[in-house]
């Protein structure tokens, strides 16, 4: 099916529609027919260059080698803390990683995990790795004990490469892993010359020659293992192919219009595909330069973007609210950005952290690790993270689906399929599984009972599968898309179902931007689940009369908290989302919880929640 078919089929429907008095659908046609031809054109020109490299069977270290480093050997590829290195600098450093573990007996297929904070080397051993066929689980470095050992595990790791500053982390756990397990250090300083478990010194003898493997890696192999971020448990290894780490970063680019010259800056973990994959895949695929800080700093974000000169800024989570916490000062608007791209940007703060930081556009995107149903707001829409065209759905085959909120379960008709949302109906986003199209694949996780789990079938067709993401969004009349929430975090409460994410974005902006989560609990002698929201106070400075007064007038009675937990700090994720199990899992359970509790009143107060007021909610005797 080819663009002038298309457009062929489109232009007999409107004109079908203008002989039937469709006059709505002409609108329609108005409003979104540029837009969706814009990303077509753009989406078929993508899949014609990956056609490309897929007939050469390149992975991406032979893209990088071949268009980067061939073509603009000495553009500065990486900064970080004030160090440039060049694609031909990575390029070396890479061969040596490749030829060093093929001196230490490693093979294509082989599971080596890399557990190091942010810096250029990071991207250099693993890219090196990936000449020979080694796949690299990039793990987060700020796991312990029990999580990092199920990490290691999960992945079948052979060996594992670990930053210094880590070796305590190792240490606690080197009984725990395999004996025939082969251990790596690696020493952002120069390591003591008599110790030969570094893998500096190994380094310093390999050879910066392009490596030869007795068998070479192709574009549909295994290139990496990237975690989920873990809100809801242990974190589980997808599988990144070299054509899907192309897709992800090579799609996003052509979709909102990145550019050769623009200059990037992450300060999110090169562990995750944020960063690791559709921001330093800038740089591998296409030899853009990237900013790679260390780690996020709110007040130091606009600052080094002045500094670095950068034009291309990368966010995700909360990072956006903790930035427009920060006391204004003149680096606020002394940039030349021209876009932020990222996911999380809440549409609480979206205006106000444009408006502030004179930010002129906003490229949000969703998507997962793991999944295939992944979209980005091309056109700069307030709070949308995407868009499914109205006119020719059948292009990109995402949904949103009819589900129960509470249970992600799918809605089905009397013929046992899915059914479709309305615009301005919330439901859960899948995307249809082709498994001969790159970008319809869903590979799911290493455990292959975890990527079952994550699988519908018979959706709109018997015999069809489609990937569940697991989020509810909604779109409106023109196709635009928008979060609502996680299924399993939406609750229902006075008959009306409760979308946490809406409650916390209001919570958190009336408190100041704190820190906040909400979450359903349930309560004795009541239906459903009533809100909870857990906010961060570490100074004791939260007043509860202030909120209770700002949520009467921005929430409607269902939707307000019913209790209120102050806490010093809330458990983060590496990519900065909050974390709430634990929290749900206590409650306002007075004898577990040593924080202070308060209980929204009848009279429309937060009072602090006495033992007696627990008890006469637990009886009954407090009717809610």
């Amino acid at each position: 099916m080819g663009l002038p078919f298309l457009l062929q089929v489109v232009a007999v429907a409107i004109i079908a529609y203008i002989a039937s008095g469709g006059y709505k659908f002409v609108y329609l046609v108005y409003r979104t027919a540029p837009r969706d031809l814009k990303a077509l054109c753009r989406y078929y020109y993508f899949l014609y260059t990956a056609k490309k490299l897929s007939k050469k069977n390149w992975t991406v270290a032979d893209v990088f080698k071949h268009k980067v480093v061939k073509n603009t050997p000495f553009k500065v590829l990486f900064v970080f803390e004030d160090k440039e290195w060049t694609a031909l600098q990575i390029e070396e450093y890479s061969n040596k990683v490749a030829n060093a573990m093929l001196e230490k007996g490693f093979k294509k297929g082989d599971v080596i995990g890399l557990l190091m904070e942010n810096r250029p080397e990071f991207v250099g051993i693993w890219l090196g790795m990936s000449k020979v066929g080694i796949v690299t689980a990039l793990i987060n470095y700020n796991q312990r004990l029990v999580s990092l050992i199920h990490s290691i595990k999960v992945a079948n790791c052979a060996g594992l490469i670990y930053g210094a500053e880590l070796s305590s982390d190792i240490e606690d756990i080197k009984n725990d892993l395999d004996n025939d397990m082969k251990l790596f250090k690696w020493s952002s300083t120069p390591p003591p010359t008599n110790d030969d478990t570094y893998l500096n010194h190994i380094l310093d003898k390999a050879s910066p020659s392009t490596p030869n493997p007795p068998e070479k890696p192709g574009y549909n192999d295994k290139l990496l293992y990237i975690y989920t971020s873990g809100t809801t448990g242990f974190p589980k290894a997808a599988i990144i192919t070299n054509v899907r780490y192309i897709f992800i970063a090579g799609a996003y680019a052509y979709q909102v219009g990145l550019k050769y010259s623009d200059r990037f800056y992450t300060p999110l973990p090169l562990y995750h595909t944020a960063a690791g994959i559709m921001c330093i895949g800038q740089s591998l695929l296409y030899g853009c330069t990237t900013v790679i800080r260390k780690k996020f700093s709110a007040s130091g974000y606009f600052q080094d973007i002045s500094k670095f000169n950068c034009t291309a800024g990368q966010y995700i989570g909360e990072m956006c609210r903790y930035i427009l916490a920060t006391p204004p000062k003149a680096d606020d608007t002394n940039h030349k950005l021209r876009i932020i791209f990222g996911n999380g940007l809440k549409p609480q703060i979206w205006k106000e952290f444009v408006s502030r930081f004179n930010v002129p556009r906003v490229a949000e995107f969703y998507g997962s690790t793991e999944g295939n149903a992944n979209i980005a707001n091309t056109d700069n829409t307030f709070g949308a993270i995407g868009f499914v065209s109205r006119l020719i759905p059948s292009i990109y085959p995402i949904s949103i689906i009819r589900v129960n909120p509470e249970t992600c379960e799918p809605i089905r008709n009397a013929e046992g399929l899915c059914t479709r949302c309305n615009p301005g109906e919330p439901g859960v986003i899948v995307g249809k599984i082709i498994a001969t199209n790159p970008s319809r694949q869903f590979l799911g996780y290493v455990n292959n009972e975890e990527s079952a789990k994550k699988v519908v079938r018979d959706v709109f067709d018997k015999g069809d599968a489609a990937f569940l993401s697991g989020d509810l969004l909604v779109a409106d009349e023109w196709g635009y898309l928008y979060f609502k929430d996680r299924t399993g975090d939406t609750f229902r409460w006075k008959g009306e179902n409760v979308s946490t994410a809406e409650v916390e974005g209001v919570v958190s902006n009336i408190a100041g931007y704190r820190d906040c989560v909400v979450y359903g609990v349930e309560v004795p002698n009541s239906e459903g689940r009533a809100g909870m929201a857990a906010i961060v106070d570490k100074d004791n400075t939260l007043d509860v009369s202030t909120l209770s007064a700002g949520l009467q007038k921005a929430l409607p009675n269902y939707a307000r908290p019913l209790f209120i937990r102050k806490l010093n700090e809330v458990e983060m994720t590496g990519t900065y989302k909050l974390k709430k199990l634990d929290l749900q899992r206590d409650g306002y359970d007075i004898t577990r919880v040593k924080d202070q509790l308060y209980f929204y009143n009848n009279k429309g107060i937060y009072q602090e929640l006495t033992s007696e007021t627990y008890s006469d909610i637990l009886s009954g005797k407090i009717r809610l």
